[in-house]
């Protein structure tokens, strides 16, 4: 039996073993991630380019749109490059450093979208207020303290996790270095730790959930009295985007993470992994693109520019 020690690298589930399969996924997985970097590197151009989107909003989707285009960046490369290498392999390295940014890039962004939902209630529910509670210095310190947030609990899992003994083989089955895959393989009973750490997890989202709830509460009360329609819904234009990110990022995870043992199976893992890892990033910017006629204006306004310079 190998243990931790002894193993220099891991092999990941793949798709399919048909090559023809394997090369239609590569090309599936090419075309998210490219339009994951076009959709992204539009908004954070966008919003970097126009003065008029140099607002709190703005700045933390700008952060959002960074974190995409890491999380996408840290698991969809490689799993494309197997698929048209038909390989399964990732060095022991290569899969820790995948799990510690992967981990970084949700928990940052998890965090982040919790500051969101504190910026449009203070937008909706105390406009008045707005430039002095989210002043330029309150915004740059609260993003950091999301990418803070991230790295520090990143780093917890990262070396608990791969501190202990794997000796149940080096197959994980994910198409990326997942910590509940790679937990499967550790022969250690040390189950203390492992619930430690699914207790602090459960803790963080819990305490960021409730974050994110009692605000929207509070700006849903407040939409609601605004005696004008157009008023409704400039409003709600400016949360249901976020609102439908924090939806598609809650249930996928939580699904993967806290599902019963008795309908776990690859497929249905694969298939969820795919969902809270791979299309949110490429998601994220049409959701909020759609809906924001401000930022709509302003990526029209950078493309003509562009296209009449040249």
């Amino acid at each position: 039996m190998p243990n931790s020690s002894s193993i220099s690298q891991f092999l990941l589930l793949p798709f399919t073993d048909t090559r023809e399969l394997q090369l239609l996924h590569f090309w599936l997985f090419l075309g998210i991630y490219l339009a994951a970097l076009l959709g992204n590197g539009l908004i954070i151009t966008t919003i970097a380019w126009d003065q008029h989107l140099h607002t709190p909003m703005y700045f933390f989707l700008l952060n959002l749109a960074l974190l995409d285009l890491g999380s996408i960046s840290t698991t969809v490369p490689k799993s494309m490059a197997n698929s048209l290498w038909d390989s399964r392999v990732i060095s022991y390295a290569g899969c820790a450093a995948q799990v510690f940014f992967f981990c970084f890039l949700l928990g940052s962004e998890y965090s982040l979208l919790t500051i969101m939902s504190y910026d449009r209630y203070v937008a909706i529910c105390k406009p008045l207020h707005y430039g002095t509670l989210l002043g330029s210095r309150a915004c740059v310190h609260m993003a950091a303290a999301a990418w803070a947030t991230g790295f520090l609990y990143s780093l917890l899992l990262t070396a608990n996790t791969f501190s202990l003994p794997l000796c149940k083989g080096k197959a994980v089955d994910q198409f990326f270095c997942e910590i509940p895959q790679i937990l499967k393989l550790s022969c250690s009973h040390s189950y203390l730790r492992e619930l430690g750490l699914l207790v602090v997890s459960v803790f963080l989202v819990f305490v960021c959930f409730v974050f994110i709830v009692v605000p929207y509460v509070q700006i849903f009360r407040a939409v609601l009295r605004i005696p004008s329609e157009q008023g409704r819904h400039k409003a709600f234009s400016t949360c249901l985007p976020h609102l439908a990110v924090v939806s598609l990022f809650l249930s996928t995870v939580m699904f993967v993470y806290l599902k019963p043992p008795s309908i776990s199976s690859p497929s249905l893992d694969l298939v969820v992994s795919v969902l809270y890892s791979v299309v949110p990033p490429a998601e994220n910017p049409l959701i909020y693109s759609m809906r924001n006629q401000e930022l709509k204006d302003a990526l029209w306004k950078l493309i003509s520019y562009n296209f009449l310079k040249h």
